[in-house]
């Protein structure tokens, strides 16, 4: 309640001025009790009333004032910053922590499916973080790894992206099958993926076994693991595969040249010859930076990667 009433601004100008009258003069309240005695113009009993209550009214004065609501606006009222939060002032908001961004939406309808024929494949630098072990081969910090990866970024640029999720060299070690026969291994996990789903690019990756000063490139002052495509010419339609491959090595030339190392076609004895590219014209086989490239540079290469095949599919 805001106190407006006439008589009681009256009754307080009088109490301050008063209160001064007091202050000047130095009056005590001995002198005011002496000045009641020996007052002549009011009963004792009635004049020391009247004084009693003045200077009772006095003494309770500043918790008066301090009751009496301030007339300050509402909206200029001052808020007290509350738990350390910001206060921040107009219409803004006390600023929400950050929140991670949404995942991209799937929007082209695009598909793409993962898988890595020598599972086991893995960059030294990696492998000596994860167990402080140097190996270029490891049963879980390894190739499959970079295949996830690689999977977020595809689905980061709109293509839907499966992974087989085959550990072939497990399954070859526990069955006692030799290395070289790796892509006999997984060929009927890939034949089943491709009658599942129409993909339109499927990818086998792998890694070069070359040290890093050969599969290493620095581009406006960042380092990236380079890409080579291999294309096995010992099947009929292998022209398609390797038309593929043309086009996405135009494409990654583009965005970071450099990035690529010349084919590698492979045809005759001692070799594979086919790498399981017979079963699809778009069956392509990559292999990205060698046993010395860090996962920085793995990183930033499966970037440019699936932002190149978004930009040929689409």
């Amino acid at each position: 309640m805001i106190y407006k009433n006439k008589d009681f601004k009256d009754t307080f100008i009088t109490i301050l001025v008063m209160e001064q009258i007091l202050i000047i003069k130095k009056t005590s309240i001995t002198d005011i009790v002496l000045h009641i005695v020996a007052d002549g113009g009011m009963s004792m009993k009635k004049s020391l009333k009247v004084w009693v209550a003045l200077i009772f009214f006095l003494f309770i004065f500043p918790i008066i004032l301090e009751q009496i609501p301030s007339e300050t606006p509402e909206e200029v009222a001052v808020v007290a910053p509350m738990n350390n939060r910001q206060l921040v002032y107009a219409t803004n908001l006390i600023e929400p922590e950050s929140e991670p961004e949404p995942e991209p939406q799937i929007q082209t309808g695009m598909r793409a499916l993962l898988f890595a024929t020598h599972s086991h494949e893995a960059f030294e630098p990696i492998t000596q973080q994860y167990d402080g072990k140097i190996a270029v081969s490891h049963p879980e910090a390894n190739i499959m790894k970079l295949n996830e990866t690689i999977k977020s970024q595809l689905e980061f640029n709109g293509i839907s992206t499966g992974i087989l999720d085959v550990d072939t060299s497990s399954v070859m070690i526990k069955k006692g099958i030799p290395y070289h026969k790796s892509y006999d291994v997984i060929r009927p996990y890939v034949q089943k993926a491709l009658k599942e789903v129409d993909y339109d690019i499927i990818v086998d990756i792998h890694r070069d076994y070359l040290k890093a000063d050969r599969t290493t490139l620095t581009y406006e002052g960042e380092k990236y693991a380079k890409i080579v495509f291999v294309i096995g010419g010992e099947h009929s339609n292998f022209k398609l595969n390797k038309e593929l491959v043309d086009r996405l090595t135009a494409e990654l030339e583009k965005i970071v040249p450099g990035i690529t190392r010349p084919l590698v076609f492979k045809a005759g004895h001692g070799v594979d010859g086919k790498y399981n590219q017979d079963l699809d014209p778009r069956l392509i086989l990559i292999e990205m930076g060698g046993i010395g490239n860090n996962e920085a540079e793995l990183n930033r290469t499966s970037a440019v990667l699936a932002k190149a095949v978004s930009n040929v599919l689409q």
